[in-house]
């Protein structure tokens, strides 16, 4: 692939990790669930390891767990997000790290601001999309979000990264 085909690819993954945020911020749960392949990843490790599957992670979301997930923020059954939080997501530093057909892996940097009981917590994360490209645009094969302190002590969330 040519550079400027690169550059056209880097903008069009941009975009759609962009647009991933804006429906998260928004709390558009269905739309966010649109954008998966039915057989995707949603994962939070806690260790620094490439074998998810072999470890505890914070989230290890196969199709109908993210739909579980989603389920209980919409009906109210997640104490965590009773009431929602308030985000804001930043995005940066976006990366081609591998194209092999219609597949493309993409890391990024990201920063959410959280916003609950007049209180702001910061999160700040490195995350790998693996994205398929498909007739109807990009949809999310694997999203593995790295937290900086997955190891420490955590506070529970109400909300996807």
């Amino acid at each position: 692939m040519n550079t400027i085909d690169n550059e056209n690819l880097l903008w069009q993954v941009t975009q759609f990790i962009w647009h991933e945020a804006a429906i998260l911020d928004a709390k558009e749960y269905d739309a966010w669930l649109d954008l998966w392949q039915p057989e995707g990843l949603y994962i939070i490790p806690i260790e620094d390891v490439d074998d998810y599957a072999a470890v505890l992670n914070l989230c290890y979301d196969d199709d109908k767990m993210r739909r579980d997930r989603i389920k209980r923020f919409q009906d109210g059954f997640s104490i965590s997000s009773a009431p929602p939080a308030v985000t804001v997501r930043t995005l940066s530093r976006f990366v081609i790290d591998a194209l092999d057909g219609n597949t493309v892996v993409v890391s990024c940097a990201e920063h959410l601001v959280e916003d609950k009981f007049g209180r702001q917590r910061i999160w700040a994360a490195n995350v790998r999309y693996t994205l398929t490209s498909t007739d109807t645009g990009f949809r999310l094969q694997e999203k593995v979000v790295r937290l900086l302190n997955s190891d420490g002590v955590l506070n529970s969330f109400s909300y996807l990264f």
